[in-house]
């Protein structure tokens, strides 16, 4: 998704709308597909954050709400909504650091092992009475019947159009086959974690944001994201050495792991495919390809 074309006066309006003031908006670091500032109101400080779509910062208050606690900080989101311009738009209350993605390498190892806690406490979190499985809506249920109706979905892709490659059905075959034998596991996953949607202070994680890709499953999904986009940035690296070296119960199941991967860099191959971004398109195909060749070989 392209970032959006946006309006300032819009933006300023909505928030003399909302606050009664006229406030000072300050461009800070952006997001893949959202364009953020911050401001000061009176003591407090708070990120604007504007996206094409609204449905996302839907997402992002339904998790402050429901999945927020001390071991799973995630800001508090002040309102959200539509701009006059036809943007969505999400307001929350800034948090201090930066993103594991901005650290520098050689200041992530302090910071390995609390981002595992915080895996482990959106694991366990309580999703309440929401149903189904799958990305959730603005009300917390999920669109899929069952966790491998989602993982299987990638199949029903014409990628033959898409791609112009008959091969990546393939794959995507082999991902729905693999499905059938995943754990019917249902819990919270992020599914966008571990790089730019993760806060630090350089000591402890002050922020889990962005939870468009929020849905319900295996929380091994996760751990399979951190995989899938290791030899992309180090601080996937980093974290997926952290997960072999001191929590290999987790990445010890590779069939499902291989399903997750797959499952992942397809939808990233189709996303990228459809918005034209097509460096992006064939790093993950060449990443799936990998994956798939390592599965087919064990």
């Amino acid at each position: 998704m392209q970032k959006p074309d946006i309006s300032l006066a819009a933006a300023a309006g909505k928030l003399r709308q909302l606050t009664g003031e006229t406030v000072r908006l300050v461009p800070i670091t952006e997001g893949e597909d959202s364009r953020a500032f911050r401001y000061n109101l009176g003591n407090e400080r708070f990120v604007l954050r504007i996206n094409r779509s609204a449905a996302g910062f839907a997402k992002d208050a339904y998790a402050s709400r429901h999945f927020s606690a001390p071991a799973l900080p995630i800001p508090a989101v002040a309102a959200h909504g539509v701009l006059d311009d036809g943007n969505g738009f999400c307001i929350s209350h800034m948090v201090e650091g930066v993103t594991l993605q901005g650290l520098p390498p050689q200041d992530l190892p302090p910071v390995l092992a609390p981002v595992a806690n915080v895996l482990q406490a959106i694991a366990v979190s309580d999703i309440g009475s929401a149903h189904d499985y799958g990305p959730f809506d603005a009300s917390g249920n999920g669109r899929n019947a069952s966790w491998q109706e989602f993982l299987s979905a990638v199949s029903a892709c014409d990628w033959g159009s898409v791609t112009g490659d008959n091969q990546v059905a393939d794959m995507a075959g082999r991902c729905a086959e693999l499905a059938r034998h995943c754990p019917d596991v249902r819990a919270l996953v992020h599914a966008d974690f571990g790089s730019n949607n993760v806060l630090t202070d350089g000591r402890r994680i002050t922020g889990v944001i962005d939870w468009s890709e929020a849905m319900y499953g295996d929380p091994l999904y996760d751990i399979a994201n951190i995989l899938f986009w290791r030899p992309w940035l180090d601080c996937m690296e980093q974290q997926a050495r952290y997960f072999e070296v001191h929590r290999p119960d987790l990445v010890q199941d590779k069939t499902v792991l291989a399903c997750y991967q797959l499952r992942i860099g397809l939808q990233q191959v189709h996303e990228s495919a459809v918005d034209g971004a097509l460096d992006d398109m064939h790093w993950a195909l060449q990443r799936c390809r990998a994956i798939d060749s390592l599965l087919r070989a064990a």
